[in-house]
């Protein structure tokens, strides 16, 4: 079953509010956050304070990916705000392991991103502590970019390699995704397809076109709660 996760980080914050009730109204269960701190990646986005007011309001699943150097220093401000799962780099610390520990212990699901880059035998000893794995489609930073195809061999790697250590862990894909590309990716066993400049739109009803697009590509009853 595959669910679509928009990326907050493609919305207008000026009219935010408009733009997640509709998410809301079609039953969206996941929203993908993408804080980023201007060190680890070339861009600063937003915080817990912003995620906790969010929270205050909606009940999306609180899909939380941290672009941030050190983020073993702020996953409790993560949890207080509401996350339900936190995703990080395996480049981001110097003990990923021990990371993905402490954002269990707290409660939360646990996820690794892999960058364009980042070779898939970085998971050999991350296993145990993994509910989620996040691949890179994108290098990591900006939204509006366009899906590298050098990463399906990877996705569908890591598919086999989940298969094989922890079918319960969720697969994830973010950068590039549109309704042009995600009938053929569907093939790749993916699980949660994150999309921003896609769906997210200043015009409502153009915003509403591609959700209902979407949810014809995925099939309503997957797309929902």
């Amino acid at each position: 079953m595959s669910f679509l996760s928009p990326s907050l980080l493609s919305a207008d914050f000026y009219n935010l509010s408009k733009q997640l009730d509709i998410l809301a109204e079609n039953e969206i269960k996941y929203l993908h956050l993408d804080v980023m701190d201007g060190n680890f990646v070339p861009n600063i986005s937003f915080g817990p304070g912003i995620i906790k007011s969010l929270r205050e309001n909606y009940d999306f699943i609180f899909d939380t990916h941290l672009m941030i150097t050190s983020p073993e220093k702020y996953i409790e401000n993560f949890k207080d705000a509401g996350c339900d799962i936190v995703t990080i780099h395996y480049e981001a610390t110097k003990h990923p392991l021990r990371v993905l520990q402490q954002i269990r212990e707290m409660g939360m699901k646990a996820g690794i991103s892999l960058n364009p880059g980042t070779p898939v035998e970085v998971l050999d000893y991350l296993w145990d502590e993994l509910d989620l794995i996040l691949i890179m489609t994108v290098n990591p930073g900006f939204g509006g970019q366009s899906f590298i195809e050098s990463q399906v061999k990877k996705i569908k790697r890591v598919r086999e390699l989940i298969n094989e250590n922890n079918p319960n862990i969720l697969l994830e894909i973010d950068g590039g995704v549109k309704t042009t590309n995600i009938e053929k990716l569907l093939d790749l066993d993916i699980d949660l397809f994150v999309s921003g400049s896609d769906v997210f739109n200043k015009d409502l009803d153009a915003m509403q076109a591609k959700l209902d697009k979407y949810k014809e590509i995925l099939k309503e009853e997957n797309i929902g709660k």
